[in-house]
């Protein structure tokens, strides 16, 4: 309790200098997203009883760092997810690792604090991103380095996977943008059952709507996954606060 207390003290005491420093500018952010389907990567996150999908976010970003927790509701309550992660962007490269986590839809029977290698729910991962300076294109390479990404053998399975991608901005508020992503091993995104595999290649394009105060950018995207010769299309709302 005593650690509690000294603990609200110092949240109290560092929001009281977070007010006085940030009168002019918030280095906070609050945000959320509706999908009418989840898809990640190329996967389809909620393949049973799919609904629309929503996530709430807070983020903090100064300096190049940037931190954040979201989370992922469907609207049925059948699909939750909480993420975290932390990263640090010089010039072209940024550097991040994530936290993701998958409860169960009753919550009775979360372990979030289970860390044990065949037995939690979470999914750790790094990540590098290299954006080169004015080409409108990005490079990512991730890797879910510890956690449950297991193969059936129950060994870590290091599921690896790489994405290219560019957008091309016109009359103003109108954004095509291009990816394409690979599974680099046998790893969740190909089933553990291939090596080197395209599982994602999507096609989205995204329009601004310029409000009196904030822009909402609405998306819809077409995405193949040839790995399991799956096609999908998805709208997002994104409101940023």
């Amino acid at each position: 309790m005593k650690k509690f207390v000294s603990l609200a003290v110092l949240l109290w005491a560092f929001t009281l200098q977070a007010q006085e420093s940030n009168k002019r500018e918030s280095h906070f952010h609050l945000g959320v997203d509706l999908q009418t389907k989840y898809v990640w990567r190329g996967m389809e996150m909620m393949t049973e009883d799919a609904v629309p999908v929503v996530f709430p976010q807070i983020n903090f970003q100064h300096n190049g760092f940037y931190a954040y927790v979201m989370g992922a509701t469907a609207i049925n309550g059948k699909y939750s997810e909480v993420d975290m992660g932390l990263s640090y962007a010089c010039k072209w490269l940024t550097v991040g690792v994530n936290d993701y986590y998958y409860p169960t839809t009753t919550s009775l029977e979360d372990e979030y604090f289970n860390f044990k290698s065949l037995e939690t729910g979470h999914w750790f991962e790094g990540l590098i991103t290299i954006t080169p300076m004015n080409v409108p294109a990005y490079l990512t390479i991730s890797n879910f380095f510890a956690g449950a990404d297991k193969k059936p053998d129950g060994k870590q399975a290091y599921s690896t996977y790489a994405e290219l991608g560019g957008r091309y901005s016109f009359w103003g508020e109108h954004c095509l943008a291009l990816a394409v992503g690979a599974a680099l091993n046998k790893s969740c995104y190909n089933g553990y059952a291939h090596d080197f595999s395209i599982c994602n290649i999507e096609l989205k394009y995204t329009y601004n709507v310029a409000m009196k105060n904030f822009t909402l950018p609405l998306s819809v995207g077409y995405i193949i996954n040839p790995v399991y010769e799956k096609s999908y299309v998805n709208f997002i709302a994104s409101f940023a606060f």
